[in-house]
């Protein structure tokens, strides 16, 4: 039997969940938390095989919390069943050390095939994940920023608040957000910390 602690924070879906894993004969639902935190608590309590882990959740984000399963018990395997499929959560969960990222729109048979081949030890993702990932190895995307937009960035980096840059760049706060959210999207970001901290790993600002 593979032993799975389901996690998701909306009890619906992850009561749809468990009622889909009790139709498989080889797996055995032991334990069901509504967030990260304590996914991390019954991970550790009930030692699952696997853990069917969702990305957002309140408190402990699934990244953080499949990070910390794994810390401290590597033999616990994880799989992140999520509706996202950017870039970045996808590489964010695969750092983390997940085995899987599989969507909740996927048919059955494939989130029940990605079960049991994550606990044979296999890596398992959708094939749009799969895809996605395949061609950013093969094809890493070359990515120039404007002189403004290198320039907002800048002053991102220093702390600056978007008010600050703004008067600092002589424009207005609407204009420093359009270029911050050019940035974003060329950069297949979400957030200004991760910007910046990859404009510098890509050698578009100093470190």
């Amino acid at each position: 039997m593979i032993r799975v602690l389901v996690a998701d924070d909306h009890p619906i879906v992850r009561s749809g969940i468990v009622a889909l894993l009790e139709t498989a004969p080889d797996v055995e639902v032991v334990g069901q938390a509504a967030a990260g935190d304590e996914a991390v608590e019954l991970a550790l309590a009930l030692r699952p095989d696997l853990v069917l882990m969702d990305l957002r959740m309140p408190g402990l984000t699934g990244d953080a919390a499949t990070a910390r399963i794994l810390a401290a018990a590597p033999d616990i395997r994880v799989i992140v069943l999520t509706t996202y499929e950017s870039d970045e959560s996808i590489l964010t969960a695969i750092e983390a050390g997940a085995s899987g990222y599989l969507l909740k729109a996927a048919p059955q048979e494939e989130i029940l095939a990605g079960i049991r081949s994550v606990a044979r030890g296999e890596v398992a993702l959708a094939p749009s994940i799969a895809a996605l990932l395949v061609r950013r190895v093969a094809k890493p995307a070359a990515v120039a920023l404007s002189p403004r937009e290198t320039e907002v960035l800048a002053l991102v980096a220093q702390g600056q608040s978007n008010p600050a840059i703004a008067r600092s760049l002589f424009l207005s706060e609407a204009t420093v957000k359009t270029h911050l959210l050019h940035v974003f999207e060329k950069l297949g970001v979400s957030d200004r910390t991760r910007a910046v901290t990859l404009a510098m790993e890509l050698g578009l600002l100093p470190r």
